[in-house]
């Protein structure tokens, strides 16, 4: 079996996240793919990524690890997140505790 629509049903997920946090209007010019950027492609600021961290660990739960996985990442990683990263950490830890 395929995790591509499982895949797509996370990203989907994220993406309303992001709407929820930044506001629709703010993200009707951009094309939410994969790659991404939370950073130079969204402008996020950090007090938005804290909230759709927040976000995310109230939908995933503590088994998705959201603190351990961004512990995890050094600067350049942190800085060069993308939607990708986050939705393959999701499903890696779906996988993981399935």
């Amino acid at each position: 079996m395929s995790d591509i629509p499982r895949m797509n049903d996370i990203r989907s997920e994220v993406v309303r996240m992001l709407i929820d946090v930044v506001g629709e209007d703010f993200l009707l010019d951009v094309e939410i793919g994969p790659g991404t950027t939370f950073g130079d492609d969204l402008g996020l600021e950090s007090i938005e990524f804290v909230a759709l961290v927040d976000r995310l660990r109230a939908h995933y739960g503590d088994r998705a690890d959201f603190p351990g996985f961004i512990a995890g990442l050094d600067l350049d990683q942190l800085v060069n997140l993308t939607v990708g990263d986050v939705v393959d950490h999701i499903a890696a830890q779906e996988r993981a505790h399935a």
